[in-house]
């Protein structure tokens, strides 16, 4: 098993092959990448260049067909199905795209869903939900359902669920996608604060060229391919992001 003390993710000759044949995709074309602790890492690059598949990869969502993805020591594709969901609960925090909330809950029951997993008492659970909701603008809405909500409304409430049980990993795909630049802005500050505490990390795919400075590293793919890794700054993220 490989450890790391400053390495959250480390990804080596990752492959993805959809389908079989002729009619096959090949999404992963060998991925090298590094994610380090305490660090904001950006994923930008065209539509269909794979960049969600590789955070999918990453978060264990989806096994890779070739190489090997270690997130905090652990090979979560070796893992039995039942040991991966709970390391997934307690360490992973995943915003979808499409927000995946679930329709007859409100708000809060949606956030609390992960705390109640890992065996939270559901009281407990809900007033951690509305504080992680209030976070994001949304403690006035915490008894909506998502049908109530607007898709930017949703996406915040997506986020709140993804960070309420305080994962060292926090996955987002597209997360401002929905937003004004306001609100944007405000919940990648709040993402921010989540990637920089200790032992942390945060990995976003985005097009949204207006949060690019809240990156540490920008990583840029291209047909399955990490083309290169910038830093953003001379200078500290602590620093840039200062009030």
């Amino acid at each position: 098993m490989i450890q790391h003390t400053e390495t959250a993710v480390v990804c080596r000759g990752v492959k993805k092959v959809y389908g079989e044949g002729a009619s096959s995709v090949q999404a992963l074309r060998g991925v090298d990448l590094e994610v380090r602790s305490g660090e904001l890492l950006m994923l930008v690059g065209p539509s269909g260049c794979g960049k969600t598949t590789l955070i999918s990869v990453i978060a264990g969502i989806l096994d890779p067909t070739g190489g090997e993805c270690i997130v905090f020591g652990e090979n979560l594709a070796a893992m039995p199905q039942s040991r991966r969901t709970a390391f997934r609960g307690k360490s992973i925090g995943f915003v979808f795209q499409a927000y995946n909330l679930l329709p007859a809950l409100s708000a809060a029951e949606n956030v609390a869903v992960p705390l109640l997993i890992l065996g939270q008492r559901r009281a407990q659970a809900l007033q951690r939900a509305q504080a992680a909701l209030e976070k994001v603008g949304m403690g006035d809405r915490s008894h909506s359902r998502p049908s109530q909500l607007s898709g930017g409304q949703q996406q915040r409430v997506a986020i709140a669920r993804a960070l309420v049980h305080d994962p060292r990993l926090v996955v987002c795909d597209e997360p401002t996608s929905a937003l004004d630049a306001d609100t944007g802005q405000r919940v990648m500050s709040l993402l921010r604060e989540v990637a920089i505490a200790p032992g942390r990390a945060l990995v976003i795919v985005t097009h949204d060229s207006r949060t690019f400075h809240f990156a540490d590293r920008i990583a840029r793919m291209d047909d399955g391919h990490i083309e290169s890794i910038t830093d953003n700054a001379a200078e500290p993220a602590s620093a840039r992001h200062a009030p």
